[in-house]
């Protein structure tokens, strides 16, 4: 009895601990240095948070983690994509909104964000004018540093501008930005179901299979591409069937992924089992 009490303890604390430093309803703005006054005053009226903390993301900062993935004319001079993230509910998963954002779709920064470790935020990424976007990530990790005063690993950070990145150029150029963002998705739930890390091999069998299952015809350099963020993303050595709850836009998806895993499957159906026997015998006890 005194082990479970223990147990049930130490899962109290570690909740608790997960979100003292930010609670739900936090909101933080960034706003790109090079915004004129009048533009900082419409993107902050768009998002409609009077009582939010503001910071300022430069375009230093941007070119930190895009430098090597894009071109410099690309990434460009300026900073001036904005977001707004604020604390959602646990298990609110990661909801995105955008405005003037071009080449990034709200189910790549979902992915991108939850490969960074960013969990349960409302995030609305906004520009005076169309912009690529690309740069959005790197203000929206700001912001949730900031609000929930951790700091995100910096490997995790740079992998997550390369997935945004390779995922928005594949978009590009099969036609299809959201079938893009499924795919990387759909990889990310094959890599939950493995037991160990796969080869590069291994890697691009996996992408060859997924993207015939999905009527996509990927040529030798996208699967290149897919394979060294997969194998970085392996690397992260992260909880995936976690990881993949943040994503909102596919969350039904992901399930049916999973629910073909029968060993996550068999292991969701023990914790269960588990915090019910749990309950009981706490019930029991108090009786």
């Amino acid at each position: 009895m005194r082990r479970l009490l223990l147990a049930l303890l130490l899962f109290i604390l570690t909740t608790a601990t997960a979100y003292a430093d930010a609670a739900v309803g936090d909101t933080i703005i960034t706003l790109g240095q090079d915004l004129k006054p009048a533009q900082k005053e419409q993107i902050k009226s768009r998002f409609n948070a009077p009582n939010a903390q503001e910071i300022t993301v430069t375009n230093a900062e941007e070119h930190k983690y895009l430098e090597g993935l894009l071109s410099k004319s690309v990434i460009g001079t300026r900073a001036i994509s904005s977001a707004m993230i604020q604390i959602a509910e646990p298990g609110k998963g990661i909801v995105v909104e955008t405005n003037n954002i071009t080449w990034v779709s709200k189910a790549m920064y979902e992915n991108a964000l939850a490969t960074a470790g960013v969990k349960d935020a409302i995030v609305k990424i906004d520009a005076p004018f169309p912009v690529s976007g690309t740069a959005a990530l790197t203000g929206i990790m700001k912001a949730y540093e900031t609000v929930t005063g951790k700091k995100i690993d910096e490997t995790q950070k740079k992998v997550a501008n390369e997935e945004m990145v390779t995922t928005a150029k594949i978009g590009e150029t099969i036609g299809d930005k959201e079938k893009a963002a499924e795919l990387l998705t759909r990889l990310k739930a094959e890599l939950a179901k493995q037991t160990s890390k796969l080869s590069d091999d291994q890697l691009r069998e996996m992408i060859r299979s997924v993207a015939d299952q999905m009527g996509l015809n990927l040529s030798d350099a996208e699967i290149e591409s897919l394979v060294s963020i997969l194998r970085k993303i392996q690397n992260l050595d992260i909880d995936w069937n976690k990881t993949l709850e943040q994503v909102s836009s596919y969350k039904g998806k992901i399930q049916e992924f999973l629910n073909n895993n029968p060993e996550a499957k068999s292991l969701v159906q023990e914790m269960l089992l588990f915090l019910k026997h749990l309950i009981e015998q706490i019930l029991s006890w108090f009786k």
